[in-house]
């Protein structure tokens, strides 16, 4: 069953469209600071309760954000008068209020750092005397043991005040968090619900690390963050940017089948993973189809890609946040029988054609009664429901789902919204969610491509034909779609023609007589 995040009050299914989905060594800040014996009372004076003003966008109004949510969740005091938390608590947050335990005052708080793709945030408050009598909770510098007593600490709905549940460790893996990043991940049985995201879980008087989800449907089933990858991601954010966890994104198969061995004429003595597919057609790529990953750095992989550490038995992946430098990672792999040293390179994100927002809001631009709009996960996130009309039509939003780009920049252009009220779309069926191909014969690259040869057409009129199995197209005299597109916008509200980056291309070019202004910065 799927586990899913848990913020509190805020639909599953709202939260669920946005959020599409190393060896421990202490910053010297975290060396210099105390550790903190956490004792219940000392546990429960570094918990705050984290109350966040959410304005998610809107894929299918992209000139709009939705209407305001108030979310809450936990959060834990960390050296550098900081608090950690998860990001799915602050993230499209347009303000974040912290509140002690047992305090009637809030707080005022801003993200300094935050991953969506392991789900981790820092804040910082605006008053750190707040931090005075506050010290930061001390972090295990191991990973728990199966069956170790574990007590969680947050704030779920159903009440005002802390809440302690107790539970055991009962399986430690590495897995997928929010495409493409995986990481360990604790599964435990204590209670975790909405407004427990961001708490921390402690075992023997330490943090092993902090609340992020339940399975869904499941009785007591709940997920935590380790200290371990917390580690990693204060590493990474350490210079004031976080670049993210390095990555293979080849596809690969077990080597189980007893006819395997035969085909590629292996004896009893290789295990190991085989390379399906690689991720790159560059010739001088160092993974081949048919490559058998034998070792990651000196540790052998076994056939259903595991490796042992310690006490757990993980996929082989897990190694690559440790033994990654410079961007590669070493690997054995056995091709044509011969056994070969290669130095793969890791990237922290695989470059998408429909890529992810990763906390920014949408594009779009307006032109007469269209809305254009950068496809994105979230966008697609929104038509699941749609998604075997997508491939029998042959959209591209189906066919090149998980493609990279072509070329350097290329992006899907899509109708994110139906036809604004207007007589010169009259006859047309809507055409909200098609991708466009070409305009007037040009094939359009991205939004912003799309922008521009719309403000540089010589022609009378203006010709859209979509990807996809043939589709109706849309033609549209060019001057008076021009002249109509300040009427469809202040009859509907839409304060601002297009984005700050696609107006910037709009108007690089002087349009004479235009009364449209450029957008406001912020909505």
């Amino acid at each position: 069953m799927p586990f899913r995040l848990i913020p509190s009050r805020i639909s599953a299914a709202a939260f669920l469209a946005i959020v599409s989905v190393g060896a421990l060594a202490a910053a010297d800040e975290t060396a210099s600071a105390p550790a903190v014996p956490a004792k219940a009372a000392a546990v429960e004076n570094s918990v705050v309760k984290v109350f966040s003003t959410i304005r998610y966008p809107d894929p299918y109004k992209p000139w709009a954000k939705q209407a305001p949510r108030e979310s809450t969740g936990t959060g834990v005091i960390i050296e550098g008068k900081r608090i950690l938390t998860n990001a799915h608590v602050v993230l499209y947050a347009s303000q974040v209020q912290v509140q002690a335990n047992q305090s009637g005052d809030k707080i005022s708080a801003t993200v300094e750092t935050i991953a969506q793709g392991i789900d981790l945030a820092v804040l910082k408050l605006d008053d750190e005397s707040f931090f005075d009598s506050r010290p930061p909770l001390a972090r295990a510098t191991k990973l728990p043991e199966v069956k170790d007593t574990v007590m969680v600490y947050g704030f779920p709905t159903g009440g005002t005040n802390l809440s302690i549940t107790k539970g055991i460790v009962s399986r430690i893996d590495f897995t997928m968090y929010n495409f493409p990043t995986s990481g360990l991940r604790i599964q435990i049985d204590a209670a975790i619900n909405p407004g427990n995201s961001g708490g921390p879980a402690v075992a023997e008087d330490k943090m092993i690390g902090i609340a992020f989800s339940r399975l869904g449907g499941g009785d007591n089933i709940g997920y935590i963050i380790p200290c371990e990858e917390v580690e990693l991601f204060l590493q990474d954010a350490a210079d004031g940017r976080y670049d993210g966890k390095p990555a293979m994104f080849d596809s690969l198969q077990t080597f189980e089948n007893p006819a395997l061995r035969p085909f590629l004429k292996v004896g009893r003595g290789v295990d190991g993973m085989i390379v399906a597919e690689t991720d790159s057609d560059d010739p001088d790529y160092p993974l081949h189809p048919w490559d058998i990953i034998t070792r990651i750095g000196d540790t052998p992989v076994d056939n259903e890609g595991m490796i042992k550490v310690g006490n757990i038995r993980v996929r082989f992946a897990y190694l690559i946040q440790k033994l990654a430098r410079n961007g590669r990672v070493p690997l054995t792999v056995v091709r044509q029988g011969k056994e070969l040293k290669i130095e793969l390179p890791v990237f922290p994100r695989r470059p998408m054609v429909i890529p992810d927002l990763d906390g920014s809001y949408p594009s779009y631009f307006v032109y007469g009664p269209l809305v254009f709009s950068k496809a994105t996960q979230l966008f697609l996130a929104g038509l699941n429901n749609a998604a075997s009309a997508l491939s029998a039509m042959a959209s591209p939003l189906a066919t090149r789902r998980g493609d990279r780009p072509s070329f350097p920049g290329e992006g899907l252009v899509v109708v994110s919204s139906p036809f604004f009220p207007h007589k010169l779309s009259k006859g047309y069926s809507q055409a909200q969610s098609r991708v466009v191909d070409k305009v007037n014969g040009i094939t359009i690259k991205n939004l912003e491509h799309l922008v521009a040869t719309l403000r540089d057409l010589p022609d009378e009129f203006v010709v859209f034909d979509f990807g996809g199995r043939k589709l109706e197209t849309l033609v549209f005299p060019r001057q008076e779609m021009a002249a109509a597109t300040e009427e469809i916008l202040n009859d509907n509200g839409v304060r601002a023609q297009g984005s700050p980056d696609t107006f910037a291309v709009w108007n690089a070019a002087k349009v004479p007589n235009s009364k449209l202004q450029a957008p406001e910065k912020s909505q």
